[in-house]
């Protein structure tokens, strides 16, 4: 990770600790919103996109005084709702809480892309982002760190194999990250959904797998170990589990989110949003919900979620055409 793109995401993570704790106050209401609000979440609900919407969402809501309705809009690797989202009207009623897939990835996956998530959006803020754990089943890869594995593919070139949720998500390209890092080939197993891959990996029909930690912390029995997790430190949910920069440097892989506005939307309806969204994580109850879920509560200005979407793209793209990774 190069320093500016370190700095930025401290200063992001140092700014959602230290927004006030205390219950939020009321402000007052100006001309927007003067009719319920449609956030387009474009995975199906019950997953932890969709759950993050509703609360603080829901949230945001009660503040602005009018309703903000959670619309599922899955598929197409969240292409279908952030389609929608772009070709809405730039009036502050149609928003996105889109994701790494959303804002920086697809870009390079897909053949053919309906927007541009660069020109087609305005960023609102950085709203969290998500540990990423690597597991083993031991009774098949009897590896115990990120060392040992990465011998045991120099000497077995192809033979480990290891699950995704699906081809070109954030816990596919983290393999391929890694892979690409250590000079190693190992064996693509996608799934639809983390479901039936955690499955495999637990029935040993795979190897091993990055999923993300809340995900991982329920796994943690019999032969499924944590070697690593995929952030640059230690991860505190999971003391003693190294990073796996430990052994290979500058690795660093998350799944994180963010919500925007279709691009034309008047500013002062864009600062209205990132405030109201401010002062909502800001409050210790809805805090301790989201971190209780596994997710590392963010806020940025539009301007460093720009920034951040754009080096998320140029980090990820190499990866991406390196590994000759393409969708339809």
């Amino acid at each position: 990770m190069n320093p500016t793109r370190r700095n930025l995401i401290k200063t992001l993570a140092a700014g959602s600790a230290a927004a006030t704790l205390a219950s939020w106050p009321s402000f007052a209401q100006s001309a927007y919103p003067t009719r319920p609000v449609r956030v387009i979440v474009p995975y199906a609900a019950g997953g932890g996109t969709d759950f993050f919407a509703r609360l603080v969402f829901g949230a945001m809501g009660e503040q602005l005084g009018q309703q903000f309705v959670i619309e599922n809009k899955p598929g197409a690797g969240t292409n279908i709702g952030a389609d929608t989202v772009a070709r809405a009207e730039p009036d502050g009623y149609t928003l996105l809480l889109g994701d790494t897939a959303t804002f920086s990835t697809n870009r390079t996956l897909y053949r053919k892309l309906s927007f541009d998530p660069y020109k087609d959006f305005t960023p609102i803020s950085l709203t969290g982002r998500f540990a990423l754990v690597l597991l083993v089943n031991t009774n098949k890869l009897p590896v115990k760190s990120v060392q040992e594995l990465v011998a045991e593919a120099k000497k077995n070139p192809g033979r480990i194999n290891y699950a995704t949720p699906g081809l070109g998500s954030p816990f596919h390209l983290a393999t391929e990250l890694l892979g690409q890092g250590a000079g190693i080939k190992l064996t693509h197993v996608p799934y639809r959904g983390a479901a039936p891959a955690v499955q495999d990996l637990v029935a040993g029909q795979v190897d091993m797998m990055f999923i993300d930690f809340a995900t991982a912390r329920s796994q943690l029995s019999g032969p499924i170990k944590a070697i690593a997790v995929a952030s640059p430190k230690e991860f505190a949910g999971l003391p003693g589990v190294p990073p796996v920069a430990a052994d290979q440097p500058e690795f660093e892989a998350w799944a994180w989110q963010g919500f925007v506005a279709p691009a034309g939307t008047p500013s002062e309806i864009v600062a209205k949003l990132n405030d109201t969204y401010r002062r909502v994580i800001g409050n210790a109850e809805i805090r301790d919900k989201l971190v209780g879920a596994g997710i590392d509560v963010l806020q940025s200005s539009p301007s460093e979620m720009a920034t951040y979407m754009q080096d998320e793209g140029t980090k990820w793209e190499k990866v991406i055409r390196t590994a000759n990774i393409t969708l339809e």
